[in-house]
This record gives structure tokens, sequence and C-alpha cells, in this order.
């Protein structure tokens, strides 16, 4: 597995009254459009592109997040340390680089490429839906977050026995378990034999 220093720059994409534009793709993960962000959320959803980062701190132990009350959707729930879309034509690793930074004040000292995986999962409470192709990224990350908490509401380290008994009691995203079982080999790769992922 091709492990890169994940070096991007660190500018803020929620802070535009623009449209964010995501990008629409086939079954193939090829691009044919774009489309602005809620409307591609709405029944039955448009399939398009997305990125979920499982980041690792030494002790092998997971960081989670748990996303901002304010947030249209998914809010307060439990996810992996990252997620989101690239802007149209931006790389999907250097997009998971840039909205780690922008969402947890931190950048990955390692990020590699950990495969895809393509799932349809409404979410009951916003009646949004996630038609995702998503690319998946495991890393380290050495320093402290420090969480903007417009998108964060609180963050913990978890192992994989910790993360088995919060997911059977706190509310996380629709969409975590079908992320983190697809990342699960390179996950094991990265923190070894004895972290129990």
């Amino acid at each position: 597995m091709p492990i890169t220093p994940a070096t991007a720059p660190h500018g803020s994409s929620e802070d535009t009254a623009e449209a964010i534009l995501l990008e629409l793709v086939d079954e193939n993960g090829v691009t044919i459009g774009t489309e602005e962000k809620l409307a591609a959320h709405q029944p039955p959803g448009r399939l398009h592109r997305a990125f979920s980062v499982f980041l690792f701190d030494e002790r092998g132990r997971l960081l989670l997040q748990q996303r901002a009350l304010g947030k249209y959707h998914s809010p307060g729930v439990w996810s992996n340390t990252c997620c989101g879309h690239p802007y149209p034509g931006e790389a999907p690793f250097t997009a998971a680089a840039r909205r780690t930074h922008e969402e947890l004040g931190v950048s990955p000292s390692l990020l590699a490429a950990a495969g895809t995986v393509r799932y349809n999962h409404p979410d009951p409470a916003s009646g949004l839906v996630e038609q995702e192709y998503n690319h998946l990224f495991v890393g380290l990350v050495q320093a402290a977050p420090a969480p903007d908490p417009e998108e964060v509401a609180g963050t913990v380290f978890v192992t994989a026995d910790e993360l088995a008994e919060r997911h059977a009691r706190d509310p996380f995203s629709a969409w975590f378990m079908t992320v983190l079982d697809a990342a699960r080999p390179a996950i094991r790769e990265l923190t070894g034999p004895t972290a129990g992922w």
C-alpha cells in the first residue's frame, strides 16, 4: 500500500455563499456532470463522488468525530474521522487532506488510498439520501485535533473494542459501518495485527 505525506493547501470551503457543486459519476466512478450539493442528496439521490478518512494515533486508536448539531445532514451523530466531497475536478486525495485540516485542524502525517465503495444509504432523520461512490483513505495523525465547532461537536480516539461499545450505545452516521468495513483491510495493514481492527 503506497503511503504519501499529505500536503494540500488549506482554505475553508464552507465560508462562501456560492452553491457547492458535487461531481456526479456513473457506476464505474467516471465523471458525468455536476449537481448542487443539497439537490444531489434529495431522494432518490444522484450518484456522486465522495471520500472517507480514517486516521489512527500511534496506539492504533481510531479518531472519531461527532458531527456538529447545526449540520443539515446527519447532525450530532458519530462518524469516521472525516468525510466529504471533492470539488469538481479535485483529486479525492487532495480533498481528503484539505477537509481533514478544515474540520479538525490537523494534517495527517501519513495518508494512503484504501479503495472505493459504492452505497445507497437513506438518512431516516433528514430524509436525504447518500448515493455515493466513496474513495477511502487511511492514515496516521500525530497532532491533537482542534475542531471547527461549526463542523464538529466532539472527537474521541477509540480502540476496536471501545468502538463496538460506542456503536451499540450512540447514534452513528448511516454510512459509517459500510465505509469502515470496506476500509478494514487497509486499516489492518496500517495498524498491525495486535490493534484488533
